[in-house]
């Protein structure tokens, strides 16, 4: 984490509401040069945040609109046994990683191998970002035939965070070819009901361990691990990872946030960096009347008003991401558009205000 400072930068989370990934994927390369991000445009079905990564799980149904997995059967034996044995073979050798279950099918890698090709017509970045569905979410979301969640599976505990493990490593292959460092952040909007009554059986060492796994997958590609939750939740549990890089909804959740005062200051200090979800992706009218200064504002005074231990604001800039609150494919495209325009715009003045420029 040392190595790599973020001096207030700007990405995005992923998701857009485009149909034209030509001109989203110019879009965004012109708004954020230094940390541009392929996004994962929701109007195509297999772009949506959990479909993408289905390819190459055992089990995976399909019945019109309905998606399950098929955990019995002598057929569902048989793919999870060629899973493993897939799995294992690319941990002792990775040479076929690229050919392998693990890729970007055609249509659900389309968006991201154009944004590969494009990246090539803007100066180098001082990163490139990605992103994967967590493992929490994805186990907690997907159903078995009689609609139990997978979250209660012992097979896919154990298989799912390999899979997205290996999916991160294929991704982080592919965007390392533009020489430049690689930021994976696993999307985990479902921890905001971790602690929950919906999930009293699942223990904090079960998630730990499932986040760890991925997060170490990550590593070993070489990428810096980023973490992205739309809510609250135990920040506890994800300031005791390994994960170098929180995004949250600091538009809605800052005041909880800050109350971890301390393993924040320990956050830091190690070298981690904050992603502030400072700009917001609601279209409630406070939320669109809100401008870079006053969003400014609402970033800088909680956080002068906290002890962490004389860390000044420039040095927390340092250390700093900005990105809209949550993703922005369930806005129109003209407000997707002014929400990233508006992330550009906090990060220049951050620069600013906080004198990294």
């Amino acid at each position: 984490m040392q190595e790599w400072q973020a001096n207030a930068g700007a990405t995005a989370v992923g998701s857009m509401p485009h149909t034209d990934r030509a001109r989203v994927l110019d879009f965004l390369l012109r708004q954020l040069p230094e940390i541009p991000v392929w996004p994962q445009l929701a109007s195509f079905p297999e772009e949506r945040m959990m479909a993408q990564y289905l390819e190459g799980l055992p089990g995976v149904r399909r019945e019109g609109n309905r998606v399950w997995i098929q955990t019995e059967g002598s057929e569902f034996d048989r793919e999870l046994y060629e899973f493993f044995s897939d799995y294992l073979a690319l941990e002792e050798d990775d040479a076929n990683l690229e050919q392998s279950r693990f890729a970007f099918g055609r249509e659900a890698g389309r968006t991201f191998r154009q944004f590969l090709q494009t990246l090539g017509s803007i100066p180098a970045p001082k990163a490139v970002k990605g992103q994967i569905t967590g493992p929490f979410t994805l186990l907690s979301t997907l159903k078995d035939q009689s609609g139990r969640a997978l979250l209660y599976d012992e097979r896919f505990q154990e298989a799912l965070p390999k899979h997205l493990a290996m999916k991160a490593r294929w991704q982080v292959r592919q965007l390392r070819r533009l020489q430049r460092p690689v930021i994976i952040f696993m999307d985990e909007p479902g921890l905001a009901g971790y602690g929950s009554s919906a999930f009293i059986s699942i223990s904090e060492q079960q998630v730990h361990d499932q986040l760890e796994e991925v997060t170490a997958g990550i590593h070993r590609a070489g990428a810096l691990a980023g973490i992205h939750i739309c809510a609250n939740t135990d920040w506890g549990l994800v300031f005791r990872s390994t994960i170098d890089i929180i995004n949250f909804d600091a538009y809605n959740y800052l005041d909880k946030f800050l109350l971890y005062a301390e393993p924040l200051r320990t956050f830091l200090d190690q070298g981690g960096t904050v992603a502030w979800g400072l700009i917001p992706t609601s279209t409630e009218p406070a939320a669109l009347g809100e401008t870079a200064n006053s969003l400014f504002n609402r970033w800088a005074e909680p956080l002068r008003q906290i002890d962490l231990a004389g860390m000044s604001l420039e040095r927390i800039a340092r250390q700093s991401l900005f990105t809209p609150s949550c993703g922005c494919g369930t806005l129109s495209e003209a407000q997707a558009e002014n929400t990233i325009a508006l992330t550009r715009a906090v990060s220049d003045l951050v620069k600013i205000r906080c004198r990294l420029t």
